[in-house]
């Protein structure tokens, strides 16, 4: 593909499209607050009919702007499993003239809202306070879809049949659920979604006002580990002291995974050495609510350590709940590890090293069996692309101000999906998320301003891939 030049101030078509989200945006947020109230989470325990409706409402979004060929609700079925999966909404329209075809990604499905009296508002009713949008979804991700919604509504509205792209938009229905059909749905719909750029609009930004490209992602392996020392449960004022219950053992063993000054302790698991920008631990206290207390941990500067460093966390226990407790020699416990893995490392690689240090390092002849594994690839993008320059660019301009390359501690495993399926595709990962929106926690919240942004950098970036000829 041939570019003209960068000119470096936007055209008159830009400024129009600059001006269209302006004026569009108190709809477009108005838009988000209706996602918002839907609370569509993809867990079974919830009700599927609020998922269905937010997939509906999607829908009528896309269908609303006027510019794709097909818009449905479709569902794949769950790979091993009679199972179908959660519903997705996919809109289509073919390239014209030889252009470029972009997919967006985003999802519309949620995380639960979890303990409802520790948010200051209730999870999904969108309240406005100091210039961020409050509630689940708000920013994860109900905010990616409205970026392209929004962006696609200004580009409609100012190059109408001049927008000679091909466009798909796939909004996935169980991101928070595991992705369980995500490989499916791409081969059942591997035409239709068949791209040269894809924009997974599911990251952050470096702040609320400073754009991001996320160039790595850490991978990521859960797993339950068991521990077992005795056939059944025993007396502890009879027997404890001399008999290891299960609980003490796996504690000890837990201890194992990290050193002293809390990096993980793991043969096998390896980092990436990548230099990372400045960050404070100042900014990172503010951004996590670490206590006056409590100390970072780990070597290195901060940002590797979250970056390109393996990290492990105990995620759960069935250890027994305190109001239960009983002066009982526990025969068995389970622990459910999550550990991230650097970039550039495979999963399978990093369970295998895991699984290999508990056996090595169980203590008191324990058994240690392992069961429910989930594994997530790392992502790098490759940075010289066609479409990595024109999304900086964009970037640059939607916000005004220059942006970060980022990597992100956290996963989204399916983009490793998207690279083997669509291995020609350029993969731009970006999203409306500052280290402030508490994504997955109570109080979630959009940067209201930061919306409005990404809306306009994506309308350029589409109307900037317009003007590319294969």
């Amino acid at each position: 593909m041939t570019s003209t030049p960068s000119q470096g101030a936007l055209s008159s078509l830009e400024d129009d499209l600059i001006d269209a989200v302006s004026r569009h945006f108190p709809a477009t947020l108005a838009d988000l607050g209706q996602l918002v109230r839907i609370p569509g989470i993809a867990w079974p325990s919830f009700d599927q009919r609020q998922l269905q409706h937010s997939a509906e409402r999607v829908r009528e979004l896309a269908e609303q702007i006027g510019i794709f060929d097909r818009v449905e609700v479709v569902r794949a079925s769950i790979p091993g499993t009679s199972e179908l999966g959660q519903p997705a909404v996919l809109a289509t329209r073919k390239a014209r003239n030889g252009k470029p075809t972009i997919l967006l990604y985003a999802h519309h499905d949620v995380q639960p809202p979890g303990d409802e009296q520790l948010w200051e508002s209730p999870p999904f009713e969108p309240t406005v306070r100091d210039g961020r949008l409050y509630g689940r979804g708000a920013a994860d991700d109900k905010a990616g879809i409205m970026a392209h919604i929004g962006a696609l509504r200004a580009v409609h509205e100012v190059l109408g049949d001049d927008c000679e792209l091909g466009i798909s938009v796939f909004i996935e229905g169980e991101e928070e659920y595991g992705s369980r059909s995500f490989s499916q749905f791409l081969e059942d719909n591997a035409e239709a979604l068949q791209a040269d750029a894809i924009v997974v609009a599911d990251s952050g930004n470096w702040d609320s006002a400073t754009p991001a490209l996320t160039v790595s992602l850490r991978g990521a392996v859960r797993m339950t580990v068991t521990v077992r020392t005795l056939e059944h449960g025993s007396h502890s004022g009879m027997f404890g002291g001399a008999v290891p219950d299960a609980a003490m053992a796996g504690i000890r063993l837990l201890s194992t995974l990290w050193r002293e000054d809390g990096s993980v302790a793991v043969e096998g698991l390896t980092m990436r050495d990548e230099p990372t920008p400045s960050y404070s631990e100042t900014q990172l206290r503010e951004e996590t609510g670490l206590l006056p207390g409590a100390t970072p941990i780990g070597t290195g500067s901060l940002l590797s350590r979250i970056w390109n460093q393996p990290a492990i966390t105990v995620i759960g226990s069935d250890l027994t709940p305190i109001a239960e407790a009983s002066n009982t020699l526990q025969p068995e416990v389970s622990f459910v590890i999550s550990a991230r893995v650097a970039p550039g490392q495979s999963a399978p690689d990093a369970a295998a090293a895991l699984e290999r240090h508990f056996r090595e390092h169980v203590p008191f002849g324990a058994t240690v069996t392992f069961t429910d594994h989930d594994l997530g690839e790392s992502f790098l993008v490759n940075t010289d692309g066609w479409a990595v320059k024109l999304a900086r660019e964009a970037l640059r301009d939607g916000y005004g101000q220059q942006p970060v390359d980022i990597g992100v501690g956290g996963s989204i495993p399916f983009i490793a999906d998207l690279v083997d399926r669509f291995p020609q595709a350029q993969i731009l990962v970006t999203g409306v998320e500052d280290p402030h929106s508490r994504a997955h926690s109570p109080n979630e919240s959009l940067h209201i301003d930061t919306l409005r942004h990404a809306i306009s950098a994506e309308a350029l970036l589409l109307a900037r891939m317009n003007s590319y000829q294969r």
